[in-house]
């Protein structure tokens, strides 16, 4: 099973719940626990599980390179690019790397045969151990714009093709953009972490939009900071029929924990039943069974 945690906005304690999920099944004895911080621009996750990192991969997306001996300067290639990333203006063909998605389609319909693609290594990717949980990341390089071709390849890397008896979950990027649409792509479940706040609500309606409405996943919520807001993410919940999962309360012990690196099963062992109780109930939602 695979469960994408994702919110609308940053600083709502999604990797919190995400590396604590991933730790109380570990601890409980579920067997083949994948952890993948998709949060490439700022992966925290490793901070939290202290994995030794094992391998490392570069990772890029494949742009356009033109042979000029056998271009012909037609034009075929700039009219099927749908992003602008290659220009053919009189005897010069022009390629904008940091415009291209690594499509293919100026090196498949070329008549010449004239386009070859090379990597831009765009950043790196990194798995190990943690304990008894695999853990992977990606880290994309300073300057880079796009995030998106690193989560793909992540997850192509870090994800087996028979993930049947795997619960992997994803730290997904904050927001709602493309990043954080190809982290909840392919996701069995999603859970939504939010705030009590009018930001918190107002950015996860968007969120629940893009993975309910666009995506076609199955959402659930929990509320971290329970108590600081208002009531109003939970009448959203109700009227929008979206499951509330989980309240993690406000609590000085979880922020202090939490700025030691220290996981707040850790910090507060009772919370470890309730992550698995969280667990157990996005599994039901899905039809997975588990052992109670």
């Amino acid at each position: 099973m695979i469960i994408t945690v994702a919110s609308g906005k940053g600083g709502t304690g999604k990797t919190t719940i995400a590396v604590n999920l991933g730790l109380a099944l570990a601890r409980a004895g579920q067997p083949q626990v994948h952890v993948v911080d998709c949060d490439v621009e700022e992966p925290n996750a490793a901070l939290f599980l202290n994995p030794v990192l094992e391998e490392s991969e570069e990772v890029g997306q494949l742009i356009p390179e033109v042979d000029l001996e056998k271009c012909t300067f037609c034009g075929v290639c700039a009219e099927v690019c749908q992003y602008s990333a290659i220009a053919v203006v009189a005897q010069r063909v022009l390629v904008f790397p940091e415009l291209c998605h690594g499509c293919g389609s100026c090196t498949l319909n070329c008549p010449e045969d004239a386009i070859t693609e090379k990597l831009d290594v765009m950043g790196v990717l990194e798995r190990g151990r943690a304990g008894s949980i695999t853990f992977a990341q990606g880290r994309m390089d300073v300057g880079e714009a796009m995030p998106t071709p690193i989560i793909r390849q992540l997850k192509k890397w870090a994800i087996p093709e028979d993930h049947s008896d795997r619960v992997v979950i994803l730290d997904a990027p904050p927001g709602t953009s493309c990043p954080v649409v190809e982290s909840m792509r392919g996701a069995d479940y999603v859970l939504m972490v939010t705030e009590p706040t009018p930001f918190g609500l107002h950015d996860l309606r968007l969120a629940v939009q893009v993975a309910r409405d666009e995506l076609g996943s199955q959402v659930g919520v929990v509320i971290n900071r329970d108590g600081v807001g208002d009531e109003e993410v939970d009448a959203y919940c109700e009227a929008e029929n979206v499951p509330v999962l989980m309240r993690v309360p406000w609590d000085r012990r979880i922020a202090e924990a939490y700025s030691e690196g220290i996981p707040l099963i850790d910090a507060l062992p009772e919370y470890q039943q309730a992550f698995l109780s969280l667990y157990q109930e996005v599994a039901r939602r899905v039809g997975q069974e588990v052992a109670r």
